[in-house]
This record gives C-alpha cells, sequence and structure tokens, in this order.
C-alpha cells in the first residue's frame, strides 16, 4: 500500500490519466457484463424489484437523469469507456432508446444482482451471466448485419470486454442462505467454484472472438455501509468478508495466468479495486471524503433500490463528501478514482 504521503499526488495521477490517454487508445469499443457495479440500465428492462431507475439516482448524471445506473453519476464503465477515448457512457442493450448504431461502440449486457452463480441471479430474477452471454451473441448477428463480417471481426477482436461480477454471489447468496450453498460448499471451495464458472465464461468469449478481457476481482465487501451496520463487533469493516474478497482475488489473478497459457491470442487482466478503494477508506480525508462508514442516501446504512428514494429526508446534498452513494454502491466521485487506478495499471496493457 502506498506510504500515506503519497496518496494525493497518485489520485491526481490517476484523475488526469483518464483524460490523458484518450488520444492513444487502441480500443475501438467497450462490452461490459456484470452486475450492479456495471449496469447501465438493464435492469429497468426485466421483472426484478431491484432497479434505480429513479431520483435521487443519477443525479449527478448527464442531464440529472436516473438511467438505471446505481450511482448518483456514472459508473467504472463509462469511465473506462471514455479514459480509452471511446465514449462518455456505455449504453444499456436492453435500452430501447439505443440501436445498432449506438452499440457499435460500446455496449452493456450487465445485469444488477447477478453473479457467476444461477443461484445469485434468481434471488431477485435478474439476468443471469449465461443470458448475457446469449444476449452478446445476438448482438454480434447485429453488429455483422451492420458493419458487415469483416469490419464487425475487427471490432469485436479488438474491443475491451470488461467483466464485474462476484460479490454477490458471497453477500446475497452463500452468507445469506444457510441451506444453500454454505451448506454445500466450504467458502474456499465456492470460490474455486465461481472461479471455475468464470474461466468457462471467458472461455466461451473467446471461442467468440474475444480477445481482450478484464476480469474484475472483488471490492473490499466488508466494508460497505450495509456490511459495518451488521457487524456484531461496531461499526468496523467485517474483515470475514474482505478476506474472502483478497483470497478469491488471488484465484482470479491464478485463472488469468492459466488462461493466458492456454488460449492462443489471449490477454486477460484482472483489474482488482479492492487495493485502491482500501486506500480511500483508510485515509478518506486524503481523498476529500468525510464520510466513509455511512452512504449519502438516505441514513446511509442499509438504503439500496426502492429503499433509497427522492423522498428519504437524510439524503445529502453534495455526494462527492462521501465514499458511497448508497449502502453497497460507490459514488461517482469515487468511482473514478478507482478506475483512474485501473487505467494505470491492469488496463494500461491495452493502451
Amino acid at each position: 500500500m502506498a506510504p500515506h504521503h503519497l496518496i494525493t499526488p497518485w489520485l491526481l495521477f490517476s484523475q488526469t490519466l483518464l483524460l490523458a490517454v484518450q488520444t492513444i487508445a487502441k480500443v475501438p469499443a467497450v462490452i461490459v457484463f456484470g452486475d450492479s457495479s456495471v449496469d447501465s440500465g438493464n435492469n429497468n428492462q426485466i421483472s426484478t424489484i431491484l432497479k434505480s431507475n429513479f431520483k435521487p439516482y443519477g443525479r449527478d448524471f448527464l442531464g440529472g437523469k436516473p438511467t438505471g445506473r446505481f450511482s448518483n453519476g456514472r459508473i467504472p464503465s463509462d469511465l473506462i469507456s471514455e479514459a480509452f477515448g471511446v465514449k462518455p457512457t456505455v449504453p444499456a442493450y436492453l435500452d430501447p432508446m439505443y440501436n445498432i448504431t449506438d452499440f457499435a461502440t460500446g455496449v452493456d449486457f450487465a445485469s444488477a444482482g447477478t453473479g457467476y452463480d444461477n443461484a445469485t441471479s434468481n434471488v431477485l430474477s435478474v439476468i443471469p451471466l449465461w443470458e448475457e452471454l446469449e444476449y452478446y451473441k445476438a448482438y454480434q448477428v447485429k453488429l455483422r448485419r451492420y458493419l458487415g463480417e469483416r469490419k464487425a471481426n475487427e471490432i469485436l477482436s479488438e474491443a475491451l470486454y470488461l467483466m464485474s461480477v462476484g460479490t454477490n454471489d458471497f453477500l446475497e447468496n452463500y452468507y445469506v442462505f444457510p441451506a444453500g450453498r454454505s451448506s454445500q460448499f466450504t467458502v474456499d471451495q465456492y470460490q474455486r467454484f465461481l472461479a471455475g464458472i468464470a474461466g468457462k465464461f471467458i472461455t466461451q468469449l473467446y471461442g467468440l472472438g474475444g480477445r481482450k478481457i478484464s476480469l474484475g476481482g472483488l471490492p473490499p465487501m466488508g466494508c460497505m455501509p450495509l456490511e459495518r451496520s451488521r457487524n456484531m463487533y461496531g461499526n468496523g469493516c467485517v474483515e470475514e468478508y474482505n478476506k474472502v474478497g483478497r483470497d478469491f482475488n488471488v484465484k482470479l489473478h491464478n485463472l488469468a495466468v492459466k488462461l493466458n497459457k492456454e488460449l492462443p491470442g489471449i490477454k486477460v487482466v484482472v483489474s482488482n479495486p479492492y487495493d485502491p478503494l482500501m486506500e480511500v477508506i483508510q485515509h478518506p480525508s486524503s481523498f476529500g471524503f468525510e464520510s466513509v462508514a455511512v452512504a449519502c442516501c438516505g441514513t446511509g446504512i442499509f438504503e439500496a433500490g426502492y429503499l433509497c428514494d427522492q423522498f428519504n429526508p437524510f439524503t445529502c446534498s453534495d455526494a462527492n463528501k462521501y465514499v458511497f452513494w448508497d449502502s453497497f454502491h460507490p459514488t461517482e466521485k469515487t468511482n473514478r478514482i478507482i478506475s483512474g487506478h485501473l487505467m494505470n495499471t491492469s488496463l494500461a496493457v491495452f493502451l
């Protein structure tokens, strides 16, 4: 971890990098799979209670519009797309406002609440990861029809594929249902089970032409406001959950090494948000934050989705002072810090 006195220059460099690399990027499109950390609005179009297409979500987004992004503004996939010089936001595949002309330079298949494990997506009736891949196959057909075989294949092979998923497998599934996965697997076994699914998914993506793949790691899950509020030992981070995140990230790193050896021409990197987010959580004032234990929306302890609404009298006036927007999701400012760090580390190989 960086020494305390180096944090501010590191932050400034990370944020500047988001703008500086735009002129040298080699990525024609950004294609996104995952959960609420990168869902730009697909859940708006399905029958689930897990939505965020209402105020105060999106109040700091372009035009102050709630789009279904679980933040006050943009999410990491938007910021990374902008950093690569592609476009400032990545549209949701199921959003009827967009079509293949918009999707040719980037498309988002993510669904809030999903996980690697199909049992996780069943909890809140959201799109399972395998179905996100089916949507991608349909997108390929549309893209080839729109651009022609050669041009479409070029975009598909040069595109950056962002994956951000896994948190819900633990916090919505494994640790919630005693008779479910936790009765079938130890934590280590479940991590290996999930990593196996990740490996199969990436191998399928490779078979469909994907070559540049960012495999998202887990954040310090135990430091989310909701988990802090459940901590029986006070309002500090739940170390058990953080350790699960760190251990799973090691397994993802090993998976990336394995896939890079086995699949000719592929480049899989692990984009790990754990360290930059923990840096912010441990030294919030160095980044200009005033609150880390509670979120901006509502009381900041347990609200997310419909519990975070425009009628809640407690929602903060300035989200930039908060690390978290709701009890699960970071503010745009935090997303910008994490994205800047990833551009400077794992994603730099694709510049």
